[in-house]
């Protein structure tokens, strides 16, 4: 009978509903996605690099030691330039010119005296350099500013492989070239620093040279500019930089010990794909995306135990 039949499938579909309901419930949960820590608690030793103390400066400020690792390959006379300021101890007692807020720290000669080697005045721009050799991992998310964007040596930066160019790109941290409006008018004697939103506007209308690695908060905690472009109005505004220094130039015990995630590991690979896809308790929604300024670069001191 008609009715009877409907009570049998009733029963039926109850008992597979209860039977699923029990093996849904002997069936372990599902493992939770690795959180950013969780990838960094187990990344190997080999996953990690030391800053290489001689392209790596130490700008003490009354507040306390800038750290910029600078990056040779992607603007290899430039860097050279800067370092070799550096060993003439040419920063010293130079200056914070300029803080604008969300964009840029820029240091220089406020008075214009500071003598230079002729060697040294003129430089051609690195805007965008070779690739050469230099190891690139790229980033699989689309990029607005580039062919493609990824990472060099633990460096954010972009490409265009069909022309076979590479640069350092304008993320927070970044360090770059002041310059006027001759795009050979900066030889590395005004750099800068991003404070603020990465803006990716200048990449390649700048010779980006490096990365603040520790201590960015010195720089853009500092009071703000009021004249035009953030510069300081009057000199008692300025912060007074004390030395720059190479690190391999200062003495062993009074270096500061770091190292930075490598970009071309697995590690690193899962760190980028867990920030694209956040599980983290808190967000509803993963975005399923990252943009290049946004992957971080986590940085540690180097200890004995490792």
């Amino acid at each position: 009978m008609p009715g009877t039949k409907l009570k049998w499938l009733s029963l039926a579909g109850a008992m597979l509903l209860s039977a699923g309901l029990a093996l849904a419930a002997d069936a372990p949960a599902p493992k939770p996605s690795p959180t950013m820590a969780d990838i960094l608690a187990a990344a190997p030793a080999s996953a990690w690099r030391a800053l290489a103390d001689e392209h790596t400066l130490y700008m003490e400020l009354p507040a306390g030691r800038v750290i910029i690792e600078l990056e040779p390959s992607l603007a290899p006379h430039t860097v050279a330039n800067i370092e070799a300021m550096a060993r003439l101890h040419y920063y010293d007692g130079l200056a914070i010119l300029r803080l604008q807020d969300n964009y840029v720290a820029q240091w220089g000669d406020p008075d214009g005296n500071r003598k230079l080697p002729a060697e040294l005045l003129t430089l051609a721009p690195e805007f965008a350099v070779p690739q050469g050799t230099t190891l690139f991992t790229p980033l699989s998310d689309h990029d607005g500013y580039a062919p493609q964007a990824g990472f060099v040596d633990s460096f954010p930066a972009a490409r265009d492989p069909d022309a076979g160019l590479a640069w350092l790109t304008h993320c927070y941290g970044a360090v770059g070239v002041g310059r006027d409006t001759d795009p050979a008018s900066g030889n590395g004697s005004e750099l800068y620093a991003v404070i603020g939103n990465a803006p990716r506007h200048l990449d390649r209308n700048v010779t980006v040279v490096g990365r603040v690695r520790q201590g960015i908060e010195l720089l853009a905690s500092l009071p703000r500019g009021t004249a035009d472009l953030g510069f300081y109005a009057t000199p008692g505004e300025r912060t007074t930089i004390k030395s720059v220094r190479l690190a391999s130039e200062v003495p062993t015990a009074e270096r500061t010990r770091l190292e930075v995630l490598r970009t071309d590991t697995p590690a690193f690979a899962a760190l980028v794909d867990s920030r694209r896809n956040r599980h983290d308790d808190w967000f509803v929604r993963p975005a399923g995306y990252i943009e290049l300024c946004n992957v971080p670069l986590p940085v540690r001191p180097i200890t004995t135990a490792h």
